[in-house]
C-alpha cells in the first residue's frame, strides 16, 4: 500500500506563485515515476506533469509548460511542484500520484498512475 499526502495549496493572487509538496509512505519511492493531475469544477482530471524515478526527465502538459517545474528528492520521499505566473484557469484540485512503473510513453494519462493523494486546492484569484 502507498500512502500520498499533498500539501501547500491555498488561494493567492494572479501572477504568484506556489510550491506543492507530495510525501510518499509504503513502498520504494525512489524506483517510480510520479505525476501531478489537477481537476477543475465540472472537468476532467487533467495531465500537468511527470518526473521519472530519478528526475531527470521532466514532462508538462503544454498549458503549464514554462510556468511550472516539477521535481523529488527521493531522499526524502517528495515530489515538488512549483509554480509560478499562475493564472485564474490555473484553479483546481492539484492530486499527486505514483505510477507503476519507471518511466513510460503514456505518463500523462491517469490509467498510467497506481496510487492518488486526496489532493490539495489552488485558488487563483484575477
Amino acid at each position: 500500500q502507498v500512502q500520498l499526502v499533498e500539501s501547500g495549496g491555498g488561494l493567492v493572487q494572479a501572477g504568484g506563485s506556489l510550491r506543492l509538496s507530495c510525501a510518499a509512505s509504503g513502498r520504494t519511492f525512489s524506483s517510480y515515476a510520479m505525476g501531478w493531475f489537477r481537476q477543475a469544477p465540472g472537468k476532467e482530471r487533467a495531465f500537468v506533469a511527470a518526473i521519472n524515478w530519478s528526475g531527470a526527465i521532466t514532462y508538462y502538459a503544454n498549458s503549464v509548460k514554462g510556468r511550472f517545474t516539477i521535481s523529488r528528492d527521493n531522499a526524502k520521499n517528495t515530489v515538488y511542484l512549483r509554480m509560478n505566473s499562475l493564472k485564474p484557469e490555473d484553479t483546481a484540485v492539484y492530486y499527486c500520484a505514483a505510477s507503476s512503473t519507471d518511466w513510460g510513453p503514456r505518463l500523462n494519462m491517469p490509467t498510467e498512475y497506481a496510487y492518488w493523494g486526496q489532493g490539495t486546492q489552488v485558488t487563483v484569484s484575477s
